[in-house]
């Protein structure tokens, strides 16, 4: 069998899929030497009446689905997160009702859950003030649900704070007031234009200084950050200064590989959303790391990275799309449709070569199925056989 795919010049190419998918079997025993969430997408309900601009309408039942796949391989699942479509489609009403369901879940199914915390209920310019209420709304949920919490970066925060001050400020409050420890978020610009300057500045260096300053004051509170600015040396160096006890968790979706194997001085454990559609063949590389075999993770993560470059190629922050598109070639929906109507985001040639790149990796569990997808796709744009 074989399929005629559409590449970047505007022709088509003759494409022969694999018939023989890489088989990992679920393993719910978790993961030994690092720990690793994916960051999990939501199925759309795709027979909801709704616009674009439309509180979203979830499937909560394909949704949830979803997340037992995950913890069924021992991956811990990071929720309400920029995977989900968090302010690219899912508003806060939708956040919360999602938190709450999944952490309900993961109690049930004994699986490792940590939710974002934003101020994304904030609409139009804020006051520091009201960015910290509005934090504050979202950390007493998340706990309230029994998941561990993520301080995500606020849009609201990044136009309110004056300089760095404010981010001590905000953020000192916000962990002497947290039950547990939690975990930092640094999400850079090219995932969302808003954060620009997070931190009170635009230059890297002294951003950094601010963050790990904030560390600095409350380690305690501190579990561990995720960095997700897509610069490996840049994640390296601040793992190195972080207080002991404190992880770093890679959210670089371009490096993962090399940042979660390590060095001699320390490695990151993993936040991603690459670790999505990856999350049965990322288990399996990282259970080979647990036997120290670090010659053999690489072996098997390193070819995913091609995958992953492409689905968070520019702009970044529509890597949702590429995300949500391959769950449905792999049948873990049964449609092609996401909240906000995101599935327009990408063009033809990008999902055809994620198709390729995905089938070569062995990672459709049926090939037919995700064939047949892909011709409907193809179809639906006017490609004939």
């Amino acid at each position: 069998m074989t399929i005629r795919l559409p590449g970047t010049d505007g022709r088509l190419w003759t494409y022969e899929p694999r018939t023989d998918p890489l088989a990992v079997l679920p393993d719910g025993a978790p993961l030994a030497s690092r720990t690793v969430f994916s960051a999990a997408h939501v199925v759309a309900d795709p027979y909801a009446d709704v616009s674009p601009d439309a509180p979203a309408a979830v499937d909560w039942d394909a949704t949830l689905a979803f997340r037992r796949h995950l913890w069924s391989h021992g991956l811990g699942v990071a929720e309400a997160m920029d995977t989900a479509q968090r302010g690219m489609g899912l508003d806060w009403a939708g956040a919360a009702e999602l938190v709450r369901r999944s952490s309900a879940e993961a109690r049930a199914v004994g699986g490792r859950i940590a939710c974002g915390v934003g101020t994304d209920q904030l609409r139009g310019p804020a006051t520091l003030h009201e960015v910290r209420a509005a934090y504050e709304e979202q950390l007493a949920l998340v706990e309230e649900s029994g998941a561990q919490a993520i301080l995500m970066a606020s849009r609201a925060l990044a136009t309110a704070a004056a300089g760095p001050e404010d981010y001590l400020d905000v953020y000192g409050h916000l962990l002497r007031q947290a039950a547990d420890p939690v975990i930092l978020h640094w999400l850079g610009p090219m995932f969302d234009p808003a954060l620009e300057g997070y931190w009170g500045s635009p230059d890297l260096d002294a951003a950094t200084e601010v963050f790990l300053e904030v560390i600095a004051a409350h380690p305690d509170k501190v579990d561990g950050i995720k960095v997700s600015l897509l610069d490996a040396r840049r994640e390296v160096e601040l793992r190195r200064r972080l207080p002991d006890g404190v992880r770093c968790y890679t959210g670089d979706d371009f490096n993962y590989p090399e940042l979660i194997a390590g060095d001699e001085r320390g490695f990151s454990h993993a936040l991603l959303g690459i670790f999505d559609p990856l999350g049965p063949a990322a288990a399996r590389a990282v259970r080979v790391l647990d036997t120290g075999d670090v010659k053999g993770f690489r072996e098997l993560l390193d070819p995913t990275v091609e995958l992953s470059r492409h689905l968070f190629q520019p702009p970044t922050r529509f890597y949702k799309t590429g995300v949500v598109f391959l769950a449905w070639l792999a049948g873990h929906q049964e449609h092609f449709a996401m909240v906000g109507g995101l599935q327009s985001a990408r063009s033809l040639p990008h999902f055809a070569r994620a198709y390729e790149l995905a089938d070569g990796l062995g990672l459709f569990p049926s090939p037919e199925r995700a064939e047949a997808r892909m011709k409907t796709l193809l179809a639906l744009y006017g490609v004939t056989p």
